[in-house]
């Protein structure tokens, strides 16, 4: 019998990071530069949340009645309360508690040190690989 996958096992390590006192410009430049969707976003260096493209796109719609966004930073938009997990959760687990919580991210972590991060499109190639019977890398 194999053991069950970690999110460990299939995270992307290193992920890009912000600050969350940084411009949402310099955010969003970040993630169109580096064809990233999510964010880790730090405090201090400390893990406290994550910025999705979503959360750049709602808050540039103007019907939302925000500043411009050269006034807002990433604090303004990001989410505090993002799913966090230990890199030794299991997969399974990881994945059905994002899709029930309809969430595009897991940021994954170390004790208090941020280590890595699963998508969705990182879900959806694990899932593929799955089909077709490779190994996931």
């Amino acid at each position: 019998m194999t053991a069950a996958l970690t999110i460990g096992d299939v995270m992307t390590r290193g992920p890009h990071v912000v600050d969350e006192d940084a411009p949402l410009r310099q955010a969003r430049s970040l993630m169109v530069d580096r064809e990233v969707h999510h964010l880790p976003v730090l405090r201090r260096g400390t893990l406290v949340g994550v910025l999705s493209d979503r959360d750049v796109k709602r808050a540039l719609d103007p019907a939302l009645g925000l500043p411009p966004e050269d006034e807002l930073f990433v604090r303004d938009v990001c989410v505090f309360d993002a799913y966090v997990v230990p890199r030794s959760a299991a997969l399974e687990g990881v994945l059905r508690e994002m899709a029930a919580r309809h969430i595009g991210s897991a940021l994954v972590t170390d004790g208090p040190q941020l280590v890595g991060i699963l998508t969705a499109s990182d879900a959806c190639r694990l899932f593929a690989d799955f089909l077709s019977g490779a190994r996931p890398r």
